[in-house]
């Protein structure tokens, strides 16, 4: 009962629609996580006492929810009460008498922010939209629009030092336009740590509020010229050469050659008196946030040259509370370093700013499509910087489902259920508006954590988890809100295993779900024809995290499963593959997208897959159809492979074959992208 009432799935089914029940261990672990003891019966009392005592609050949550037109509920009184509803500008909205007893309100017609009133009592009121921002809102004559999906960091241009970056993915954007395209998906472009370069995943953020700089262009603040002698000054062009050649990321070496030159393009902009009002101009805009930011990468970098690399968890205890005299201390005597870490969230702010301009001056009608990963690292500057809304001592992943058997840790950290309503969502809406900033959409990984995360107790194994459930209600309406206020598109990640009434309810408010070539089959195992598609769904060929269109047809996916030991050695996967193929061409015959039903191609003739499998889900009735540039090019190898580690797998490593300017100039691309453009547009 208790774990229940914390908000815990004791039963639940699994990826299989098997019945599953949370071991009573696994329950009290997630329960201690929480803040609710429950090793002894009088634990156990408490923590009920604790939930009923919350349940029954007799004052105005931190922030309420509820959608436009309707009414909100507040606790009760015994007493009258006088109300008040103002809009941000403080204009008083409207008015009235609660009598006793009574605890409806009459919410404004117009989505926003407002503060409600109730006698001494002030909340925030967020109203909600019916739905999100959607695709047709974009654009009434872009009946069916397509786009690209792109790892910034494997984009490449002359001069980049081995690493993608902001002007290379306004390159991209504007070839990807040249070929029809209206959207761009790109990957997290979240901070990592600026003083630990070899922790490169995009999903293994430090920080969700701000950006990688990494991805920043020296050329962009400071101009070749000053990059040129910078360079020299520094013995880095052989260097950085090297670099452009690899086919693979060389992460470490990029960061430090990058950083160098950044570093010595600050010490020196301080002398440039309008360029550093500027800067103070948006530290001062960004505030506080900003500031812990950036103090955290000058105390993460300091700790770490001095032997104590890690997260914060590690450093004195002195340093773990970011407001408290250690840290203050530190920044006075560290101000150039803490400077430094804020001004290049200045110019990476800068640099997507100008990629979606790009974008959007080429054409696109959405433009960039931001990634918002599940979840943080626990020592990060996130999880420093925000204590009191993030998680401790679990780690979001996933029960075992058809993507892994074995199931998954991916050791990070999000936001508490019970912090985010104690706080007012402060963060998760913080969060919603860094990745909307500069973008024409985002996509929210694994969305199925607004409903529920499976979450594994820390020196537990990824199937030793359980699942905790999130206010869903109230994040669907900020998230329709949000995406209403910047106009752009809401895109979820809904692969895994998937609660029965979840897909619908994200549709009713207009968050588009992902159907992905791979899993839409039919019972006998069959793939299904393009008519059969949601229309409430983006479809795609491939993701990041499953094998491309190349990589799946020449087997590829399956030796690198076996090297791996991801395959199942009760199946025969190359036999399974074999007929697999078969039902694909079977698919995409039927649908009109490939010829002579009884020859399906070779295992190594890729070319008339890739260009039939995207033309196959072209004919979708997907509001929006997104093709990873992999599937443009007919690439093998899938950007990222869950579960191995890169000394196994290239993961978040692999560079494109060419430019950003010549990416799509070969016969295959042309070809792909001339038949998706074609079939989007017809009718």
């Amino acid at each position: 009962m208790l774990a229940e009432k914390a908000g815990i799935d004791v039963h639940w089914r699994d990826a299989l629609d098997r019945p599953q029940t949370t071991p009573a261990d696994t329950l009290r672990a997630v329960l201690r996580a929480l803040g609710l003891p429950a090793d002894y019966a009088d634990e156990v009392e408490d923590s009920l006492r604790r939930i009923d005592e919350e349940g029954r609050g007799t004052r105005l949550a931190r922030m309420l929810t509820a959608d436009a037109g309707t009414r909100i509920e507040v606790p009760p009184s015994p007493r009258a009460r006088a109300w008040t509803i103002e809009a941000a500008d403080a204009t008083r909205v409207s008015e009235g008498s609660l009598p006793s007893g009574e605890k409806g309100i009459d919410v404004p017609s117009l989505p926003g922010y407002y503060t409600l009133s109730l006698d001494d009592e002030r909340t925030t009121l967020a109203v909600a939209p019916p739905r999100t921002f959607g695709v047709r809102d974009v654009h009434s004559n872009c009946r069916r629009p397509w786009g690209m999906a792109v790892q910034i960091s494997g984009l490449r241009r002359p001069g980049d030092g081995g690493i993608g970056d902001f002007t290379a993915l306004e390159i991209c954007a504007k070839a990807a336009a040249e070929k029809g395209a209206d959207a761009l998906a790109i990957s997290p472009l979240h901070a990592l740590f600026a003083a630990a370069p070899e922790r490169y995943s995009p999903y293994a953020p430090s920080s969700r509020l701000f950006l990688n700089g990494l991805y920043i262009d020296p050329a962009r603040s400071n101009g070749e010229h000053t990059v040129r002698a910078v360079i020299d000054s520094h013995n880095l062009r052989q260097e950085l050469a090297e670099l452009e050649w690899l086919d693979l990321i060389d992460w470490p070496r990029a960061a430090r050659a990058r950083m160098t030159i950044l570093r010595s393009i600050f010490e020196g902009a301080s002398a440039d008196i309008a360029h550093s009002e500027r800067f103070m101009a948006f530290r001062r805009e960004q505030g506080e946030p900003l500031e812990r930011h950036a103090r955290f990468e000058a105390l993460h970098a300091d700790f770490t040259a001095h032997g104590r690399a890690g997260g914060w968890q590690g450093w004195p205890s002195a340093f773990h509370d970011p407001s408290g005299a250690a840290v203050a201390a530190f920044a006075r005597e560290h101000s150039r370093e803490v400077a430094f870490h804020a001004w290049l969230q200045w110019l990476a702010k800068q640099g997507l700013e100008g990629a979606q301009k790009a974008a959007r001056d080429a054409g696109m009608a959405i433009g960039l499509v931001a990634d918002l990963a599940v979840g943080a690292d626990s020592g990060g500057s996130h999880a420093w910087a925000h204590q009191a809304e993030m998680l401790t001592g679990l780690s979001v992943g996933a029960p075992p489902d058809a993507l892994n058997r074995l199931g998954q840790d991916w050791g990070l950290t999000t936001f508490s259920p019970r912090g985010l309503r104690d706080t007012g969502f402060r963060g998760f809406i913080g969060m919603l508006r860094a990745a909307l900033a500069h973008a024409g959409g985002v996509r929210i990984d694994h969305v199925l954590g607004l409903k529920r995360l499976w979450m594994v107790p820390h020196g537990a194994g990824a199937t030793e988890g359980a699942y905790v459930r999130y206010p869903l209600v109230d994040m669907l309406r900020l998230i329709a809100l949000e995406s209403h206020l910047e106009r752009a598109i809401v895109i979820g990640e809904d692969l895994g295993t998937i609660p029965s009434d979840f897909r619908d309810t994200i549709a009713e408010k207009g968050v588009l779900g992902i159907r992905v070539l791979w899993f839409e089959r039919a019972v006998d195992g069959g793939f299904v024809t393009p008519d059969a598609w949601s229309d409430k769904a983006m479809a795609t060929t491939s993701t990041h995290d499953v094998p491309t269109v190349a990589g799946w047809w020449s087997g590829r996916d399956v030796e690198w499963r076996k090297r791996t030991g991801l395959d199942d050695p009760a199946v025969d996967e190359v036999a399974q593959r074999e007929r697999d193929r078969v039902q694909l061409w079977h698919a995409l015959f039927a649908s009109g997208s490939a010829w002579n039903e009884d020859s399906p191609p070779a295992p190594d003739d890729i070319s008339p897959v890739v260009w039939a499998a995207a033309h196959h889900v072209s004919l979708t009735p997907a509001p929006l159809a997104i093709f990873p540039v992999e599937d443009i090019l007919g690439l093998h190898e899938q950007p990222n492979l869950p579960g191995p580690t890169d000394a196994v797998h290239p993961n978040w490593r692999r560079r494109m074959p060419d430019t950003s300017s010549r990416l799509f100039d070969g016969p295959i691309a042309h070809a792909v992208c001339a038949t998706i453009d074609q079939t989007r547009n017809r009718g």
